[in-house]
């Protein structure tokens, strides 16, 4: 190892040889990704029957559900800059503000077009507050527990959608439009809880930061084979995991399988128990050995169990192939996560890196249940679920070639010297200029 270059035998470690600990500032965005996470939960059950409510049909009450999604998809090049701007916190602040109030206005919603509007401006906050938490989560996490900071977060909202829906249809018990107020309540809690505890924490914004390097840009990171196939891998985990999961295992349940409607619901949590099993662990291993490995493994599981889907014919293999490809999605976030960290550097602001990456996720969110479903309406589940397992194969083909990132063992020369993260140059060696 070259002198000046000891950042893989620190890699965990502090200055004392202690093991390196994730800071303060990210156990509160792991706090309040929960908090944020049991909020949505609590709405997710309720709000197509809210819409119905209006005396519209079943497409209406799918475009207000569409439309946050769009929102969202919109204006995240918009966050990006802001962030850019104005440092993550207060993106992430103003963010949690807006969905607070469009929730509760949401609950006194009068009429159907107040609705769409309310949860409109609801993903607008909804994509501020997230990529300004991400955007913090990569900055200021150490570059060596980059993947475990990733698995915590993601455990944090997988833990809250978990509880969400649980406590939901208590409160739709008593009302359509209690779980709207509560959750209006659960991000005024988040506001508060970072407001207080990241206020003077996260760093001046970029630009009055005078230690700040160069804001990493969209273009330069698309030069980057390693964030190419990260967008590849999250356009594809938004497909499955937010969308075709969604949308088709309940149906295949009902109408293929001919089982009750509860048993989609205990499908869909045995996907999460897999998904809960391996975010930590795919972190650890990522800060390790590699972030290339746990999402190479992560996405052959994944394309092999969704294609597997829609072929099982008993409740009992179908239960046992949700669980793999939990699993699978598991392997695949945190170490994914981390890798777009180390394209952006320690140092460098990348609002709309992030964005871009996260647009990609709403998109297959998008397009993966309209064409799917239509898939399966046409030419059958199967068929449905083997195209959703391509997608996740798509994204493998993307992995094959990209380089390690991990900063101890990236390799100087597999990617163009301007879109090098700082932390994994060569000793000596300075990042070249923007693209």
């Amino acid at each position: 190892m070259a002198a000046g270059d000891d950042s893989g035998a620190r890699a965990g470690a502090d200055t004392a040889g202690r093991p390196e600990q994730l800071p303060r500032e990210i156990w509160v965005l792991v706090a309040a990704a929960f908090v944020i996470a049991v909020g949505y939960g609590l709405v997710a059950p309720a709000l197509p029957a809210f819409a119905r409510s209006f005396d519209v049909g079943v497409t209406a009450a799918s475009v207000v559900i569409s439309l946050f999604a769009l929102f969202r998809l919109g204006f995240a090049p918009v966050s990006g800059r802001l962030v850019a701007r104005f440092g993550e916190l207060r993106v992430y602040v103003v963010g949690l503000s807006i969905s607070a109030m469009s929730t509760g206005a949401t609950a006194f919603a009068a009429d159907y077009w107040q609705l769409l509007l309310f949860r409109g401006l609801g993903g607008i906050g909804s994509t501020m507050f997230t990529v300004s938490a991400i955007s913090l989560l990569v900055r200021l996490a150490p570059p060596s527990l980059r993947g475990r900071a990733s698995g915590m977060w993601a455990t944090g909202f997988l833990l809250g959608n978990i509880a969400g829906p649980l406590l939901g249809g208590l409160l739709i018990a008593v009302s359509l439009r209690a779980p709207f107020l509560v959750y209006c309540a659960a991000l005024i809690v988040a506001l508060v809880l970072t407001g207080l505890l990241l206020r003077g924490r996260t760093g001046p914004a970029a630009a009055t930061d005078p230690d700040a390097l160069p804001a990493a840009t969209f273009r330069s990171a698309l030069g980057h084979p390693t964030y190419r196939a990260a967008l590849a891998a999250s356009f594809a985990n938004g497909w499955t995991v937010f969308g075709v999961r969604i949308a088709l295992v309940p149906l295949f349940v009902v109408e293929v399988l001919r089982r009750q409607e509860a048993w989609a619901g205990y499908a869909l949590a045995v996907f999460a128990v897999g998904n809960a099993a391996t975010l930590l662990a795919a972190g650890r291993f990522a800060d390790r050995r590699g972030r290339r490995p746990p999402v190479l493994a992560g996405l052959i599981v994944s394309a092999v169990g969704t294609a597997c889907l829609g072929v099982t014919g008993s409740l009992p293999l179908f239960l046992a192939v949700s669980l793999l490809t939990g699993i699978g999605s598991g392997l695949v976030n945190p170490p994914m996560t981390a890798a777009v960290a180390d394209v952006i550097g320690a140092k460098a602001r990348g609002g709309t890196v992030l964005a871009g990456f996260q647009m990609a996720a709403d998109l297959g969110a998008i397009i993966g249940p309209v064409l799917t479903g239509a898939v399966a309406e046409l030419v059958g589940f199967g068929t449905a679920f083997a195209l959703t397992g391509a997608i996740s194969a798509l994204a493998l083909a993307f992995w094959l070639r990209a380089p390690e990132t991990l900063p101890s063992r990236a390799a100087p020369t597999a990617v163009p010297p301007a879109t090098i993260a700082p932390e994994a140059a060569a000793p000596g060696a300075t990042a070249g200029p923007k693209a």
